[in-house]
């Protein structure tokens, strides 16, 4: 089963999951995000597997949160996943996925429980 980091290679956090699974001996397929932004299918996927709303793994504090008006509590959660997948900045990192679990990774200690 392959595993999937969701990956920044700028954020620290996201460095030091990849140093884990790399410590583990796990190879995981790495998803530079932000140059290949997930699909709103991914992101409904990641969500179920999380067990979250979108509202809980965007990153509130990016410009782009602000400046689409994702403050707003009545954006219904589709177009909250929309907006997610044309501004993959806004998805919180680094997201792991082994199979039907997944993990945020702050901490990245949250990482362990699906490994």
């Amino acid at each position: 089963m392959t595993i999937k980091i969701y990956h920044n290679p700028r954020c620290s956090k996201s460095r030091q999951a990849l140093d884990l699974l790399k410590r583990k001996n796990i190879e995981a397929q790495v998803i530079l995000y932000l140059e290949n932004a997930p699909s709103v299918k991914e992101i409904k996927e990641i969500l179920k597997m999380l067990k979250v709303s979108a509202r809980e793994i965007m990153r509130k504090g990016e410009a782009e949160f602000a400046e689409l008006g994702l403050a707003d509590l009545n954006i219904s959660e589709e177009k909250l996943i929309e907006a997610i997948s044309e501004n993959p900045k806004l998805l919180e990192r680094p997201i792991v996925v082994n199979g039907t679990k997944a993990a945020i990774g702050r901490p990245i200690e949250n990482i362990l429980e699906i490994l």
